[in-house]
């Protein structure tokens, strides 16, 4: 029977279960990811299993999200994270060195291999024809330890490319299209399987940016055969031998079809304030442009810069527009100068940053108040770039640079009329440079772990309770992000890996008093709208909550990984059976789960419950195992159980 490449890759991974779309299915995982802004307390996580050494084959962690150093609390916390990762055999990338997807495709991402990575964009690895997922940090712990990756079986979307991007049309508008198509929900439950003869006209790279976005599409991951483009690719890197040719048999079949006429796009660009508002640039043209960024962690390779570059060569940015080039690794920094695109970047009046996410998690980089903000970056919730009411639209390079030099959001077809379109190759031979990463010793297990003030404990959680007894602490729309949950940026994310202090902060953009509320109740609901959690993999969205007291959110959806994340922590994921019910609590109400710990234990799906003494149905949709982990108070008590048995 022919295979599609997604099903291929599962296949060979699977070690439970089916692969029958929505039934949990158990994968062992290769390599893992983790980034800094996850990863001190994922780290503290793995340490509290007590394994004396890694399990998977590779595992990697990155410092890209807290690189500004304003107190002791980030270098403290790089510190630690590096004489842990030589404890536990784990690679260790610099501050500085880049950001985790692209430093991960540039030096270790391997066709055909699985990667769960504690950042939700990390399927951007389908660059390299990985298959890639992100979720949250304790997830990634797990298969650091050597535990399959449970998740439900996604059905498979195969999306047949045809035709060749015409001039000054690039790969994040072939995203940014399927954002037009789907918006930020309709790819959930889903992986996007790119194939047919449009495939071969895209780079490596150029599939690391559509896989990346695929996230804002809501899909599990993304991937991408691998070609002789990967193939280049992994060669100019000097890890050719990594390479092996993947594909889907002929004739494949897949549970749902789409298809891009790539030669028929057009430039893009996602209004504010989120990925799926998108429109053509046409539509938007001419209005005022006060700052543009080119990088972060997508859109920051070396084509994306390099094009950038040729935009810019002998002219300058508008005198209104504030220009910035963040890059993806300092690899890529190293190659673009190669080449002459620093120079050319620098007399166009660019701020070239460090290798980091920067602006795009809110450190730094925020725009001025009422100004409007063109970012090559994956989102733009509201907010999330540090500013309350930003106006964040997100483009292509060419489209950021044409504002650049226009000073208002210009179509760049209409710099066809100055300049030819430079079509960028990469090089033959990348300057490869691994000096910022740190190899892990062969035994670690003499290396002293240093821990600075403000790495503090793992909060003891309690297991569930026969009966919940609860208020409505908050009710909130739909397509409510984590960002919102529990925002990023220079002040709140260096408290990562301090529960208490970051649980101040919880909801603090939409209701600043929500902390101080909940610790006084001691047992609270969050009411939430359609594709609640979207957004980033952070599980501080989880487990700062359930420190205060949060024990169940009723939705009318749940985004895949916040939904997984609650589990992990003991948060009740319930949605309402009838939409309708969702109008009966409020702010205050009373809302009563009787008989709770025998129902999740006998695997009730639904779950009545009591709200200003008034019953409604809700249901609770999770894997027996997710029962195992609400029941015991979250996954870390749910394993140690289990290891403690062995």
């Amino acid at each position: 029977m022919a295979k599609n490449l997604a099903h291929k890759i599962l296949e060979a991974h699977l070690v439970d279960g089916r692969l029958v779309p929505g039934e949990e299915i158990g994968i062992k995982i290769d390599h893992t990811l983790l980034q800094d802004a996850t990863g001190t307390m994922a780290m503290l996580e793995f340490e509290a299993l007590g394994i004396d050494r890694i399990r998977a084959e590779l595992s990697a962690q990155y410092v890209d999200h807290n690189l500004l150093q304003t107190d002791n609390k980030n270098a403290d916390d790089h510190i630690y994270l590096q004489t842990a990762c030589a404890r536990f055999g784990i690679h260790f990338s610099r501050p500085g060195n880049g950001i985790s997807h692209q430093v991960h495709m540039e030096r270790f991402g391997v066709p055909g291999k699985t990667m769960l990575g504690a950042d939700s964009h990390t399927p951007g690895a389908a660059g390299v024809s990985m298959l890639a997922i992100g979720a949250g940090g304790l997830d990634v712990s797990l298969a650091m330890a050597g535990r399959p990756y449970y998740f439900p079986c996604p059905k498979i979307l195969g999306v047949k490319l045809a035709g060749q991007l015409p001039d000054w049309v690039s790969a994040k508008d072939v995203i940014l299209e399927m954002l037009r198509r789907y918006d930020v929900k309709g790819c959930v439950g889903k992986i996007i399987e790119y194939y047919g003869s449009g495939v071969a006209s895209l780079s490596a790279t150029d599939r690391e940016t559509i896989g990346n976005m695929g996230t804002e599409l809501g899909a599990t991951t993304t991937v991408f055969p691998s070609d002789d483009n990967t193939r280049a690719y992994l060669e100019a890197e000097g890890r050719g031998d990594a390479w092996i040719a993947l594909a889907a048999d002929e004739g494949a079949a897949y549970d749902e079809y789409a298809e891009i006429d790539l030669s028929t796009l057009e430039p893009l660009i996602a209004c504010p304030s989120s990925p799926g508002n998108v429109v053509s640039v046409r539509e938007v043209a001419g209005i005022q442009v006060h700052q543009t960024i080119v990088g972060s962690s997508v859109n920051s390779s070396f084509r994306d810069l390099m094009v950038v570059a040729k935009i810019m060569e002998g002219r300058v940015a508008h005198p209104g527009t504030s220009f910035h080039i963040n890059p993806g690794s300092r690899q890529v920094l190293e190659n673009v100068a190669a080449q002459e695109g620093v120079v050319n970047l620098l007399t166009a009046g660019a701020r070239i940053h460090q290798s980091g996410c920067l602006g795009c998690i809110g450190m730094g980089q925020a725009p001025g108040t009422g100004q409007v903000s063109l970012r090559t970056f994956p989102r733009n919730f509201p907010g999330r770039s540090g500013t309350k009411d930003d106006q964040v639209y997100l483009c292509s390079p060419e489209t950021a640079a044409a504002a650049t030099l226009k000073g208002v959001i210009t179509d760049p077809r209409d710099l066809g009329k100055e300049m030819d379109y430079p079509r960028i190759k990469d090089p033959e031979k990348y300057v490869v440079d691994e000096s910022s990463i740190v190899f892990p010793p062969e035994d670690g297990s003499k290396t002293e772990i240093l821990r600075g003030p403000n790495i503090k404990p793992f909060p003891t959680l309690e297991p569930l309770g026969e009966t919940l007894e609860t208020e409505v602490v908050l009710k909130v729309e739909d397509n409510i992000s984590t960002d919102t949950i529990m925002p990023a940026g220079n002040k709140v994310l260096p408290l990562r890996s301090n529960i208490e202090a970051i649980s101040e902060f919880v909801y603090y953009q939409v209701s600043p008093t929500f902390h101080r509320e909940a610790k006084e109740k001691g047992a609270v609901v969050v009411v939430g709208g359609d594709n609640y959690g979207q957004g980033s993999s952070r599980e501080h969205a989880a487990l700062a909550p359930r420190y205060l007291g949060v024990r169940a959110k009723i939705a009318k959806s749940f985004a895949r990984i916040h939904k997984a994340n609650l589990c992990n922590f003991g948060i009740l994921p319930l949605t309402f059976k009838d939409g309708e019910d969702y109008r009966l609590f409020n702010k205050g109400g009373k809302v009563v789960f009787p008989e709770i710990r025998s129902r999740v234990e006998r695997g009730d799906t639904e779950i009545p419950v009591q709200v200003d003494g008034q019953l409604v149905t809700t249901l609770l949709d999770v894997s027996q195992r997710q029962r195992q982990s609400l029941l015991a108070g979250g996954t870390l008590n749910f394993v140690r159980q289990e290891l403690q048995s062995q």
